[in-house]
């Protein structure tokens, strides 16, 4: 009975000029790396069409936590009319996040494989959802995940409007004047060298960096404090409407 409703609900939708979606969860295959990736796509805003597409956020998760651990941040692009993508970045199998330093030379594979697990993603997604665009793309992501989205503006910068960090501190953050940067900064734990920009570079670039009082790295998720999700929701709304 249950699915008779849904059926008819996505008729009528359908038969109104809309198209339905829901919280669709699925396992992408890479052929090329033979690679499983577990992905959460939402999206629902009927007025997107071909001609005029509508914006697409990958959301990447700090290492250890779960791709779908932001609900605060999908429901934020979803309601500016995003199309997001909760991506899986580790797998079961793959080797461990190197604890040593350098870590610019020793994380390097594993956001490497990252950044080809969304650069797949764009091209195969692009192919299901031609009213969404996938050519500026907007990367959000903690701690490591992070640092994975940097290092894909970096070397996909002609790819990518907005870029945002929850205490991302391995990575460099971008210095493009063409991409708009937010990052939310935790109080227990300094970035490495030079991921920030100074205060001269912050008047040459469009980045954003806010320190939140009295906030942990390891709190930066939907578990964490209710104020502090709420303040990391907040500074995410208003830098997207101020960046639409």
């Amino acid at each position: 009975m249950l699915n008779i409703k849904k059926a008819a609900l996505l008729l009528a939708l359908t038969l109104c000029g809309q198209t339905a979606f829901a919280n669709q969860t699925e396992t992408l295959f890479d052929t090329e790396r033979a690679r499983h990736i577990p992905v959460t796509i939402t999206a629902a805003d009927s007025k997107c069409t071909i001609k005029k597409k509508c914006p697409v956020a990958f959301i990447g998760a700090g290492y250890g936590m779960a791709h779908t651990d932001y609900q605060f941040a999908q429901q934020a692009f979803h309601q500016h009319g995003y199309l997001t993508v909760e991506v899986a970045h580790e797998l079961k199998g793959d080797p461990s996040l190197n604890p040593e330093p350098p870590y610019m030379t020793t994380r390097m594979e594993n956001w490497h494989r990252g950044v080809q697990t969304l650069e797949f993603l764009a091209v195969e997604l692009a192919k299901r959802y031609p009213a969404y665009d996938f050519n500026q793309l907007t990367l959000f992501g903690h701690s490591n995940g992070g640092d994975i989205a940097a290092l894909y503006a970096a070397i996909y910068p002609a790819k990518v409007a907005k870029l945002i960090t929850l205490d991302h501190r391995r990575m460099l953050t971008p210095r493009n004047k063409n991409i708009a940067v937010l990052t939310l900064r935790g109080s227990d734990y300094p970035a490495d060298d030079n991921v920030l920009l100074t205060p001269q570079e912050l008047a040459m670039y469009p980045v954003t960096q806010i320190k939140l009082k009295d906030s942990r790295h390891n709190d930066m998720y939907d578990g964490g404090p209710k104020a502090l999700v709420e303040r990391m929701s907040k500074e995410l709304n208003a830098f997207l409407l101020a960046n639409k």
